[in-house]
């Protein structure tokens, strides 16, 4: 029986993989920071649920230690994240850092865990949840763009220095994904920015910027990815990824970037 290490387990697409790999005969070792509170995977056979908090950088490097000295890790699956919305000047400089120590540095953190591991198995697999907000952008979202291309660039950098060590690297990037993801996010207010934000409400709820779906189906693009033993590094995940994909690479970045500028009705600063 294989297993898989899953970071934010706790909602949304880290427990719809949990419950998809469990359901595939896998033994699920799901993480989160609030165990106690989780009443699903802990009735699930072959199911362990083992606190961490992704931004404590000791309680990595101990969970991993534990893990790897009591069974095989076939699998590590770096999916903790949130968003944090809203203008530069209007995020503290404590969301800032809170969203980079979650979203970007726990990936490289986790994944520095596993790596003298996985050498010494001689193997394994590492997938991380990127995002449509990897490859592309929207406005009021600079800091959780930043963190989600850097996922992007870290995946596609490290993954020559692993190859070596027969490690892979693959990642997923879903659009909008139906879960509590947006519960989860932190919004950063300025009053001058509210016409901008309007329009950004407007454009995600008639669908134009994102189509939402459900987090199971994201999840089988996740065991795709682990299953299909193909040498491709990213997987898109839902309708809308896979059509702003296309639509960056048919217009061109920068004609991209324009047609968004005129569908957030914005002027040219140049």
């Amino acid at each position: 029986m294989k297993t898989i290490f899953i970071t934010g387990a706790s909602a949304g697409l880290g427990k719809a993989t949990a419950r998809l790999f469990q359901s595939k005969g896998w033994h699920v070792i799901a993480t989160m920071r609030n165990p106690a509170k989780e009443t699903e995977l802990t009735q699930l056979p072959n199911v362990t649920v083992v606190p961490l908090d992704v931004t404590d950088v000791q309680q990595i490097i101990d969970t991993v230690k534990t893990v790897t000295a009591q069974q095989r890790i076939d699998v590590v699956f770096n999916n903790a994240g949130y968003g944090l919305v809203g203008a530069l000047e209007a995020c503290t400089d404590e969301q800032i850092v809170q969203q980079i120590e979650t979203n970007l540095t726990s990936v490289l953190r986790v994944t520095k865990a596993f790596i003298p591991y996985f050498r010494q198995m001689n193997g394994g697999l590492f997938v991380t949840t990127t995002s449509v907000c990897g490859f592309s952008s929207n406005p009021l979202s600079p800091v959780y763009n930043a963190t989600k291309w850097a996922l992007e660039g870290f995946s596609e950098s490290i993954s020559y220095d692993l190859a070596q060590f027969n490690i892979g690297i693959k990642t997923v990037a879903p659009g909008g994904i139906k879960s509590n993801f947006i519960n989860g996010m932190q919004v950063a207010v300025d009053r001058e920015y509210d016409a901008l934000n309007k329009r950004l409400g407007e454009l995600f709820t008639d669908g134009t910027l994102m189509e939402f779906t459900e987090a199971e189906k994201i999840a089988q693009v996740v065991y795709e990815a682990v299953t299909d033993g193909k040498d491709q590094l990213r997987y898109l995940a839902g309708k809308d990824a896979h059509r702003i994909d296309q639509q960056r690479q048919e217009l061109g970045r920068e004609n991209f970037r324009k047609q968004l500028m005129k569908l957030f009705n914005l002027p040219s600063p140049y």
